[in-house]
C-alpha cells in the first residue's frame, strides 16, 4: 500500500483571532493516523452524513499548541488578517442554509468579526429568528439534532429557499455580497421521497444558487460544503461502507457531485469543502486536510468545518481547491495553525 502523507491543521479557538502560522512536526501517514470509521447517517441537515461515536466532551484549551504536518511553508490566513496572499477582501457574506447545524456555526463565526456584513439565508425568517436564538434538541426528518443558540444581533436574515425561489429571487438576496457560503442539504425523511428531495436541494437548488451568485454581479467567491466520497465512483469507492451508506439516502452523493461540477465550471472562484462524518461536539483532535478524492472515512467536528469555510473565503491558497477534511482521533484539542496547501 502506498503511504500517503496527510496535513494536520489547527484552529485558533479565541474568537476574532487570526494569527495563523505553521509549525513543523513528524510525518503522519494514512496507516497510522486516519480514523477508520465507516460513515453512518446521523443528525445533519446541511452535509447529510454523520458518524456517531461515544466520546466525553473535553474542555477546549485556548491557544494550545501542537505540531503540524506540512510539505511546504505556505499557510492560509484568516479572512481579516492583512496579507498579500489574500485573494479577496471580504465585506459582505451570505450564508445559505444558515439554520443548519454547520451553517449556523459559520454564521456565528462570521458575525464575530468586526466590520463584516453577514446575511443569513433562510427559508422562513420568523422561524429562523426563533430557531437561531434557542438551544434545543429537535427532530428534523429522520434525525435528532442538538443545536446551540446563535447570537444574531449582528446578522441580517433574508429569505432564501433554494427549492421554491427563482434564480432572480435568490440573486436579489445576494445583491451587494462579495462572498457566498453554501451549507444547504436535504433532510432525510420519507424514504419514498428522498431521491426527489436530494435532487431538488443538493443538485438543482444548489446549482440555482450558483446561477444566482453569477447573476448578482457582485459575488466573486463561493465556498461550498459538500462531503468526502462525493466523487467516490471515480476512484473505486462505490462499494466502500461510507459511500454505500451515505448514498443510500436519496443518492445524495451523486446529486452533490453534479453541483460541485457546476460550481467548478461557473467561472466563480470556489473552494469545495468535503468533510467526513459530522460531529456536533467541539473538536478534540487536530484538523487533517487531504487532497481531492483521497479520504473514504473519518469524522470531524462541525466547528472545524465552519473554521475551514471561514478561512477559505479570502486566502489565495484555497482558491479553486477541493479540501477533504477529517479530525485526528488522538492528541486532544489543538489550535488551527495555518492551512498548508
Amino acid at each position: 500500500m502506498t503511504v500517503s502523507t496527510y496535513f494536520i491543521f489547527f484552529f485558533t479557538l479565541g474568537r476574532g483571532t487570526a494569527a495563523f502560522s505553521p509549525s513543523l512536526g513528524a510525518s503522519l501517514t494514512r496507516s497510522t493516523a486516519v480514523p477508520r470509521f465507516a460513515l453512518s447517517p446521523s443528525s445533519n441537515d446541511d452535509g447529510i452524513h454523520s458518524v456517531n461515536i461515544v466520546t466525553s466532551r473535553r474542555s477546549l484549551l485556548s491557544q494550545a499548541v501542537a505540531a503540524a504536518v506540512i510539505t511546504s511553508s505556505t499557510t492560509i490566513n484568516g479572512p481579516w488578517e492583512s496579507s498579500a496572499a489574500s485573494a479577496f477582501e471580504v465585506k459582505k457574506v451570505v450564508v445559505a442554509g444558515a439554520t443548519g447545524q454547520t451553517g449556523r456555526r459559520v454564521l456565528e463565526k462570521l458575525a464575530s468579526q468586526p466590520g463584516l456584513a453577514v446575511i443569513g439565508g433562510v427559508r422562513n425568517i420568523e422561524k429562523a429568528t426563533k430557531s437561531l436564538s434557542e438551544s434545543s434538541t429537535v427532530v428534523r426528518g429522520a434525525m435528532i439534532q442538538s443545536v446551540s443558540s446563535v447570537d444574531t444581533s449582528r446578522v441580517e436574515l433574508k429569505s432564501m429557499d433554494v427549492v421554491n425561489n427563482s434564480i432572480d429571487d435568490l440573486a436579489k438576496t445576494l445583491e451587494g455580497a462579495d462572498s457566498l457560503v453554501i451549507a444547504v442539504g436535504f433532510i432525510p425523511g420519507n424514504p419514498l421521497k428522498m431521491n426527489d428531495a436530494a435532487r431538488k436541494v443538493d443538485n438543482i437548488g444548489t446549482c440555482a444558487l450558483i446561477d444566482a451568485a453569477k447573476r448578482s454581479g457582485t459575488v466573486k467567491k463561493v465556498v461550498m460544503v459538500s462531503s468526502i466520497l462525493t466523487n467516490g465512483r471515480a476512484w473505486g469507492q462505490e462499494k466502500s461502507p461510507g459511500f454505500v451508506v451515505t448514498n443510500a439516502f436519496g443518492g445524495v452523493l451523486d446529486e452533490k457531485l453534479v453541483a460541485e461540477n457546476y460550481l467548478r465550471a461557473s467561472g466563480l472562484d470556489y473552494t469545495i469543502v468535503r468533510p467526513g462524518g459530522l460531529k456536533a461536539k467541539p473538536p478534540t483532535g487536530g484538523l487533517i486536510v487531504s487532497g481531492e478524492d483521497t479520504l473514504n472515512s473519518g469524522e470531524i467536528s462541525r466547528d472545524l468545518v465552519a473554521d475551514v469555510c471561514v478561512a477559505s473565503l479570502t486566502d489565495a491558497k484555497a482558491s479553486n481547491k477541493v479540501l477533504e477534511i477529517i479530525e485526528a482521533d488522538e492528541g486532544g484539542p489543538k489550535v488551527f495553525n495555518g492551512l498548508n496547501m
